[in-house]
């Protein structure tokens, strides 16, 4: 299993300890802060898979460790965390992109377990970005199956100067690479 990295962030030392153990146990990397500064700070010098932040703390809170997070990468998860829960509060972690969101207190299960569905939403977040990025090529013709904005398994398949053309509106002109200047000399060198 890979091992994930987490930041917990909570002004409350028991939260810390306590929710930051539970975790260790379950294998994660865990590391904690006590203030949104410490977080903030934190997320600016190291990459996190999941955020679990309170909502409110003096000075930086929950909602500004949740907009920091995703402006520094977008696919890292939060959790909203909270003692004060409300309708309001709730509707604006979701609009500023919390994975999700807990009242405390919790229990240990619940917490493994919402952390989990989090970073399974990661991974999977992740092929499909990975999967967007690659372009069905024969690996004989070097033709790219057009699929995109078309039927699943399209059967068109055209030249990558076409592709290229059609997708980015540009024009290809044949050259060499410096590796195949050099063969070809070599064999019309040879055939002199």
């Amino acid at each position: 299993m890979r091992k994930y990295n987490l930041l917990l962030v909570d002004d409350d030392p028991f939260i810390l300890e306590g929710i930051g153990e539970d975790l260790e146990k379950k294998g994660y990397q865990v590391t904690r802060a006590n203030s949104g500064d410490k977080a903030v700070m934190l997320l600016k010098k190291h990459s996190y898979d999941l955020v679990i932040t309170d909502l409110v703390m003096d000075k930086t809170n929950g909602i500004h460790v949740l907009k920091k997070t995703k402006a520094l990468n977008s696919e890292t998860m939060v959790i909203i965390l909270t003692g004060y829960g409300d309708m309001h509060s709730a509707i604006d972690a979701l609009r500023n992109h919390a994975d999700d969101y807990l009242l405390k207190p919790c229990e240990s299960e619940e917490m493994v377990f919402r952390v989990n569905r989090c970073l399974e939403k990661a991974e999977l977040t992740r092929k499909i970005n990975l999967y967007q990025k690659i372009l069905p090529m024969c690996c004989v013709c070097k033709k790219i199956r057009v699929d995109q904005n078309s039927p699943a398994r399209s059967d068109e398949w055209v030249s990558i100067e076409k592709f290229i053309h059609d997708r980015a509106h540009m024009d290809i002109t044949s050259s060499y690479c410096p590796e195949c200047a050099r063969k070809t000399m070599e064999e019309f060198s040879k055939k002199k």
